[in-house]
């Protein structure tokens, strides 16, 4: 057997990629990881609010294309970790009824082929490993859980109570938000997270943020059967003549073209980037794109209504670390609106560089940075719905087409409502100012974070691209691993449901490599 064969080739070392690697590592098995990327500099520009909001120091070079083949730089992040090295590790499960078919404003969101219960096991694992701070209980859509958080909350400072008491006082049930950090507020000497302003949005330069580098690819990196390569791009890969199998994956690292093969070939590129590489790999067998007998390979993209908003407080906002409240509320409706609206969350605490230039015209009288010491910071995220329309397609260059049309609009700017109604209860001001910056500029295609659902798993090869154990339905060795798998997204952030599914997807393969 040649030196570059594996047993498993794993493309991606992000939220799927490499907690699937630690899942398989103990295995004894020969495991290549494939990271197009290289490890993010550890600097101290990691914490500069300039160098990562404006000038977009870690964000790709990458340029992809609107609907109108507009150029646009996505604000995408290739690093040993993938997206997690920049993540707000807000690691939600999704709801129950998430998993199962709803009605929404624009349309009804389909049926997932597992069941929340199936994926319970792989949640509560998900959450120990990636050191999730969290309650149960305070979350009135909170899903059946196993188990108790491993790890307690993390505490409010004393505005953010002060707002969690108001709520409760208005009525509303406001819930610690779960957060993966590698924080011990009981021993905060010892501590590794210190706690700082500089976590949401940032690379963590004490490593204390539970990235997928921190808490997976490294310690799966301890195993002698584990290689990772950077700087490593997959251009292609190639199948035997029947077109069921790969049997090898074209690499172009450091300038120069090298071929691997693996018994198990996993794709985990994130959502557009995976279903980049399937259509690259178009040959005779599967003329459309690798495993697309379906056309489905790059369709049903979402990304998430989200809108980052700033309220004034009318003194000081001396938080540090805001972002430990989540209210859901409003999350499958409201007595006077029927459908889901969505989550509201608070986020990183807002920096001046971090406005807009003309942000003042909403707060008259306010400097930039008056305005961010003042700041309270929210963030609104609602569904969007996979629609077939809404694609990853290639052009000539093989570049990323992003076609994309906005769905459920009206919830999202509904939960806005919600939010300014709750704002007398708060001591704000009675404005929101939209953080367009926080978001990724002005472009709102660009803010590709929360990017899934381009090559959905099902039981229907007809009108999905992978099986239940995200296998693809046309090749016996090919799996997806990253966002491409969700049916639909919820109304929380992707990431934990990523990390349970590697994991449970990581026990099939197990059991198929023995």
């Amino acid at each position: 057997m040649s030196a570059n064969h594996y047993d498993v080739i794993i493309i991606g070392s992000g939220a799927g990629g490499g907690t699937l690697a630690l899942k398989l590592a103990p295995s004894g098995k020969r495991i290549l990881i494939l990271e197009r990327g290289g490890h993010l500099p550890r600097e101290k520009q990691n914490w500069d609010t300039t160098e990562v909001f404006v000038n977009n120091r870690y964000v790709s070079k990458d340029t992809w294309y609107d609907n109108d083949q507009k150029p646009f730089q996505p604000g995408s992040h290739y690093f040993v970790g993938g997206a997690t090295k920049m993540y707000g590790a807000a690691l939600f499960r999704l709801r129950e009824k998430d998993f199962t078919a709803h009605r929404t404003a624009d349309g009804i969101t389909p049926d997932w082929p597992i069941s929340y219960a199936e994926l319970e096991p792989y949640y509560t694992q998900a959450e120990r490993l990636y050191n999730v701070h969290g309650q149960r209980g305070d979350d009135p859509t909170d899903p059946p859980a196993s188990a108790p958080y491993q790890f307690p909350p993390v505490s409010h400072e004393p505005r953010i109570q002060e707002l969690t008491d108001n709520l409760k006082r208005a009525g509303y049930h406001p819930a610690f938000a779960p957060t993966g950090i590698l924080l011990n507020e009981a021993d905060a000497p010892n501590s590794k997270c210190i706690r700082c302003d500089t976590c949401d949005g940032f690379p963590c330069l004490v490593h204390a943020k539970a990235d997928a580098e921190v808490i997976a690819v490294r310690p799966a990196l301890q195993y002698p059967n584990v290689t990772l390569l950077t700087n490593a791009q997959v251009q292609k890969l190639e199948t035997n003549a029947s077109g069921n199998e790969i049997t090898k994956v074209i690499v172009e690292r450091d300038g120069q073209r090298e071929e691997f093969s693996g018994d198990i070939v996993v794709v985990s590129c994130g959502a557009a980037n995976s279903a980049r590489l399937l259509l690259m790999s178009a040959n005779d067998k599967h003329p459309r794109g690798l495993a697309n007998g379906s056309d489905m390979v790059g369709r049903n993209y979402m990304f998430h209504n989200a809108i980052a908003l700033v309220a004034l407080s009318r003194r000081e906002n001396t938080t540090v670390f805001q972002k430990t409240l989540s209210v859901n509320d409003f999350y499958f409706g409201a007595p006077d609106y029927e459908f889901p609206m969505g989550n509201i969350q608070m986020i990183g605490k807002s920096k001046g560089p971090m406005f807009q230039a003309d942000a003042p015209k909403f707060a008259p009288g306010f400097t930039l940075d008056q305005m961010a010491r003042h700041a309270v910071d929210f963030w609104l995220t609602g569904e969007d719905l996979p629609l077939p329309q809404n694609r990853v397609t290639l052009n000539s260059q093989n570049e990323i087409q992003l076609h994309y049309e906005f769905t459920n609009l009206e919830p999202i700017n509904r939960l806005r409502k919600k939010l300014q109604s709750m704002l007398e209860h708060l001591d704000l001001h009675p404005h929101l100012i939209p953080n367009n910056l926080y978001l990724g500029k002005h472009i709102p295609v660009a803010g590709v974070g929360h990017q899934s659902g381009t090559c959905r798993f099902g039981n229907d090869p007809k009108s999905s691209v992978l099986d239940v154990n995200c296998k693809a339905h046309e090749v016996g060795n090919l799996y997806v691993v990253d966002t491409s798998f969700f049916p639909s997204i919820g109304a929380v952030n992707p990431s934990l449901t990523a990390i349970a599914n590697a994991l449970r997807v990581g026990d099939h393969l197990l059991g198929r490599l023995k």
